[in-house]
């Protein structure tokens, strides 16, 4: 069903969105997470997007752990109820299932940025013809700093290797045929292209198969920042020949501050034993790993990029959320987030027509993830701090911009209502 028929359905009334709910078949999912309150009542809570909700189940999980410890101290390694010297491969399929990419080309490890970088050792392999990398504007700064401190390591300048694709004068988002036209132009220099899939500013959700397929056209490595792409939107790296991606897990993964980040790297890198990258014990073969020999064997999955052994707790809370996305699967939160968020849109846009067109959504229609970007013309962060002590919490990017992210597993369509009246009272 299109946006336009779903909106057409909708009322912007609280006993429209409690029958909503009442029909939505995974409401009882936010039942599952421990939701802020405010005066007694749930917040509004809008910032998966940057932190995830806990859920419950976390810190029986923690607990386990902790008690293993407790209880074997280091033989905790083999004796604990979920061994530790394996507990990472406790992730590895329901986290590629999420990715749409095959376990062996998935592993959970370390931070977002240290990942890309990591990644970027072995895929960003410049040559005196072929050194550019190409990227979204605006892309999180953590990316660009991590592409500008990769170029100047191999000796370039970021003036002359870094293309950046911009909005159009007047426009938000970017034009996908502007990334086409910047690859096909720059084709016989580009040696990377590392975009975010889900650009964390506007919500943009860019046509990553036709991306990669772009750029391996032109002879360059294609990779991905999906830290608002896994668990938020239908992704299919295995199928869409992706070079690499990673991402982190406590946003839309739920898995708490700072949680251990994913990676993936397509099975056709997997043989390829010369690939240049920083070696750590474990990613040497797991057979042979505790002989301790000086050798680096490496294995011949994305394990291969792990170099340290796994933070138990941290990957316990990821287990935890996890195990419900295993249980609800991707397509059934995606069908109810089209839904939430178009309810959220109808909301916005019959207060914006009530108050003179003061709100206006960056959100791309058609490509869109959980995330709605909002302007709110004429008002500062002064409207961000009132919505806050309002029992709303959304997310506030300067100048002028809220951006609310609808989470499938525990927002409500009443929440979307109650968001459109606090915000049409402080406007």
């Amino acid at each position: 069903m299109s946006q336009s028929n779903i909106q057409s359905e909708f009322q912007n009334t609280l006993n429209a969105a409690m029958e909503l709910d009442k029909n939505d078949t995974l409401k009882h999912y936010r039942k599952r997470f421990l939701i802020p309150q405010h005066e007694g009542k749930d917040v509004v809570y809008f910032t998966g997007n940057s932190l995830g909700l806990q859920p419950r189940t976390t810190l029986s999980y923690l607990q386990q752990e902790l008690n293993d410890w407790a209880e074997f101290g280091v033989e905790g390694h083999f004796l604990a109820k979920n061994p530790w010297l394996s507990y990472h491969e406790l992730l590895t399929d329901k986290m590629a299932k999420i990715v749409g990419a095959l376990p062996k080309e998935t592993v959970m490890m370390n931070q977002l940025t240290v990942n890309l970088h990591l990644l970027l050792v072995s895929f960003y392999r410049p040559t005196k013809t072929r050194f550019k990398i190409l990227c979204e504007a605006k892309a999180f700064p953590s990316d660009q700093y991590a592409l500008q401190s990769q170029i100047k390591f191999h000796g370039h300048s970021t003036e002359e290797a870094l293309i950046e694709v911009a909005p159009r004068e007047g426009e938000y988002h970017i034009r996908e045929e502007d990334i086409f036209a910047a690859i096909e132009k720059n084709k016989d220099s580009l040696a990377l292209i590392m975009i975010g899939g889900v650009n964390y500013f506007t919500g943009q959700v860019f046509d990553m198969k036709a991306i990669t397929q772009a750029g391996h056209k032109a002879g360059a490595v294609v990779g991905f920042d999906l830290a608002h792409g896994a668990g938020n939107i239908k992704l299919q790296l295995h199928d869409w020949n992706v070079d690499f991606a990673a991402w982190c897990s406590y946003k839309y993964l739920n898995s708490g501050p700072g949680s251990v980040a994913g990676a993936f790297v397509h099975e056709k890198h997997l043989s390829n034993l010369d690939l240049p990258l920083f070696a750590g014990w474990w990613g040497h073969d797991k057979k042979t790993r505790f002989l301790m020999d000086s050798t680096f064997v490496p294995m011949q999955t994305a394990e291969r990029w792990q170099m340290s052994n796994a933070p138990i707790f941290s990957m316990a809370a990821c287990r935890a959320s996890l195990d419900i996305f295993d249980e609800v699967g991707m397509d059934a939160l995606i069908e109810k987030s089209q839904k939430l968020l178009a309810y959220l849109e109808f909301i916005v846009n019959d207060l914006s027509s009530q108050k003179k067109d003061c709100l206006q959504i960056i959100t791309p229609k058609e490509n869109r993830g959980c995330q709605l970007s909002i302007v709110a013309h004429g008002y500062g962060k002064k409207l961000y701090n009132a919505l806050i002590e309002n029992g709303v919490v959304p997310d506030w990017r300067e100048p002028n911009v809220i951006r609310c992210a609808a989470i499938p597993l525990y927002n409500s369509f009443e929440d979307m209502y109650r968001f459109g009246e606090i915000l049409k009272r402080l406007l």
